[in-house]
């Protein structure tokens, strides 16, 4: 089983971040071939300043490591290291409906939080199809809000296959079993953890960089507590019961509290007696016995900045490697070699 997926370098690393995708990543490198990229093509859309964006995707690459992704089990890389990856990208644009994109439910939820319409944020999930498809993934983990895309790399790939496979049948294709004719690009399903698959932000809304209600895994004590404090609750008197869905305390305290944890939580919402900022404290504590070997890990890391380095480079040696027979296929077929 092949596995690909991979992380904005747009901002900081954050709860978001880890709970919709990347414990799924830790988890399925021992699962199967996996291939992990710091997407900062896809970036791009955001991230306007060279410096800064090189920064950012160095952050990534630290956070990964730091989290728990070994580079032994798992092929780490920069989306930027892979050429063949814009190549194919142009080969799925042409076979690319305008109407499927318009549909894209990611890209009307950034324009209707004023993120410009640009091209690239239009045709994102041409490129994160590219992303998927050049490496022949079978599994692509993923936050919620992104199994749309996952669909879409599906029907690209379909079409592609259509246009360039004499022969291929899409239905065939669905059932290993009857495959006959298989087509160049592999059709992959996504994984999506359910309980967790969209973390709410401070403020109550999907959490997203783009929309800056964060709680970021790396920064400094003072500021994950202030961020943690911060958090959009109600007016609700100490005394009273507490609606665990009037905010998104108890959504964030329940990735965190085991069972028995997560228990009393509930008892005391419902008899009442607590104050919000005492879930507050609570998910603070929670959060740094989580984390905090992690942040310490990742300062290791900081100081030996050419291993981080080195690490990208092979990965991108060992993910050209796989994807060298399926971009020379798809070139054959659409009459460039």
């Amino acid at each position: 089983m092949r596995i690909l997926s991979g992380v904005q370098s747009s901002g900081k690393l954050h709860l978001g971040n880890y709970f919709g995708a990347i414990k799924q990543f830790i988890e399925l490198q021992d699962e199967g071939e996996a291939l992990y990229f710091i997407a900062n093509l896809h970036a791009m859309t955001t991230v306007r300043e060279g410096e800064k964006m090189r920064g950012l995707t160095l952050d990534a690459a630290l956070d990964f490591l730091a989290l728990g992704l070994d580079p032994a089990k798992a092929t780490l890389f920069r989306q930027s290291d892979i050429p063949e990856v814009t190549e194919l990208f142009w080969y799925l644009s042409a076979v690319a409906p305008m109407g499927m994109l318009e549909r894209a439910h990611s890209y009307k939820d950034k324009v209707a939080k004023g993120i410009s319409p640009d091209i690239g944020l239009f045709t994102y999930p041409v490129l994160m199809a590219a992303d998927i498809l050049l490496y022949g993934s079978d599994v692509v983990p993923v936050g919620k809000d992104q199994v749309q895309h996952v669909e879409m790399t599906r029907d690209l790939a379909t079409k592609f296959n259509l246009a360039y496979v004499p022969g291929y049948d899409p239905k065939r294709d669905e059932n290993p079993k009857t495959r006959k004719i298989e087509g160049i690009l592999r059709l992959p399903s996504a994984r999506v953890q359910d309980q967790t698959a969209s973390v709410p932000g401070v403020d109550g809304l999907k959490m997203s960089k783009s929309y800056d209600n964060t709680i970021d895994l790396f920064a400094d004590d003072a500021a994950t507590k202030k961020k943690v404090m911060s958090i959009k609750s109600d007016s609700t008197p100490m005394e009273s019961p507490k609606d665990p869905n009037a905010n998104s305390i108890h959504a964030l305290l329940s990735l965190f509290a085991n069972e028995a944890d997560m228990a009393e939580i509930n008892r005391s919402y419902r008899e009442g007696g607590k104050g919000y900022g005492h879930y507050k404290l609570q998910l603070l504590e929670l959060f740094h016995a989580h984390f905090d070997p992690a942040r310490a890990r990742r300062k290791q890391l900081e100081s030996d900045l050419q291993f981080v380095e080195n690490v990208l480079k092979d990965g991108a040696e060992r993910a050209r490697k796989t994807a060298a027979p399926i971009i020379d296929q798809c070139r054959r077929a659409v009459g460039m070699r």
